[in-house]
């Protein structure tokens, strides 16, 4: 019986809860990963540049004896997450395959977020939101008279929408114009781009597009010297780019440069501007363009890593890039 004084039906539910089962999986695996030790420990093995780590290495991430070590990555073990083989006196532990996916876009999701050493007050955060339109409206009008070879709806619609895909995961709105203005005519620029005549592109895409591939990326314009353009995305794009990334990208691109980076969400138009799309840990995210050239490489996260490890990582990058950069230019 409905209560008193209200005569509305209920509506029947039109969603579709994931199974009991499931669920029941799903919660043991983060229950198991609620350790600040675990997490830590499946960030080593997830970065580690052999896919895999021992118990040894393992060990030095705290001050406690190999058996509670050897306990924690039981408890993860038994979820399914981790595999396990012994060698020897040593077991070595790596990322079960099927979980793989999974545990980088967890690992990838949190490190992003945590990461935030500013944060806008949310109540003034909503009022500048309240204001912004206006202020989108009067960026899409300046672009549409600068850019008269395009549709001017079209080139409204453009702003607007990297206006909206930027603003899930702003930090500051007071970047978010100039961000916007820069998003909208890189997309712009995808959709005009004259594959035949143009220098090659070569698209990097991960989860966050806070690390590996704002790195792949700004190692490709520096040793490619304009004879290749290389940019980056993600599928789930962070804030902002990870402090370590950013020092790396400091040595390669110089303070400026640095700068403006940002990360940015993934689109249609950006996979069908490239000659190569390269995935870094994002899964299958990609939209398949006939004619784009795609490769996947496994490559540790610098953003989960500590600097010596980030440092490790871009040297891995930069072996794969100038690999690439032979069957571009050649």
């Amino acid at each position: 019986m409905s209560p008193v004084g209200n005569t509305e039906a209920c509506l029947p539910s039109t969603s579709h809860p994931i199974g009991l089962d499931t669920a029941t999986a799903v919660a043991g695996a983060l229950k198991a990963l609620s350790d600040p030790l675990r997490l830590r420990m499946l960030s080593a093995i997830a970065t580690d540049m052999r896919g895999e780590a021992c118990v040894c290495d393992l060990a030095e991430l705290a001050d406690l004896s190999q058996p509670t070590i050897s306990h924690h990555l039981k408890v993860l073990k038994e979820t399914g997450i981790l595999l396990s083989e012994r060698r020897g006196t040593w077991v070595y532990y790596r990322i079960a395959p099927a979980r793989r996916e999974a545990v980088t876009a967890l690992l990838d999701a949190f490190a992003a977020t945590a990461n935030l050493d500013v944060v806008e007050n949310y109540a003034e955060r909503a009022e500048a939101l309240r204001t912004m339109d206006a202020r989108v409206s009067r960026l899409a009008e300046e672009l549409a008279e600068e850019l008269t070879d395009l549709n001017r709806d079209l080139v409204v619609a453009i702003v607007r929408e990297s206006y909206a895909g930027l603003v899930r995961s702003a930090k500051l709105t007071q970047h978010l114009i100039p961000l916007t203005e820069k998003f909208a005519r890189q997309r712009l620029a995808d959709l005009t781009r004259d594959r035949e005549s143009s220098v090659q592109q070569v698209l990097f895409v991960c989860v966050a597009n806070a690390g590996r591939s704002q790195l792949a990326a700004a190692i490709v314009n520096q040793l490619a010297e304009g004879k290749v353009i290389a940019r980056s995305a993600g599928s789930t794009p962070a804030a902002d780019v990870h402090p370590h990334v950013r020092s790396l990208l400091v040595e390669i691109e110089g303070e400026q440069e640095t700068s403006a980076a940002f990360p940015k969400p993934l689109t249609d138009d950006a996979v069908r501007a490239a000659d190569v799309v390269i995935t870094m840990g994002c899964g299958d995210v990609c939209p398949i363009i006939p004619g784009v050239r795609y490769e996947d490489w496994t490559v540790g996260d610098p953003s989960l890593a500590s600097p010596e490890g980030a440092a490790a990582i871009r040297d891995d990058i930069e072996r794969r890039v100038r690999d690439l950069l032979s069957t571009l230019t050649d």
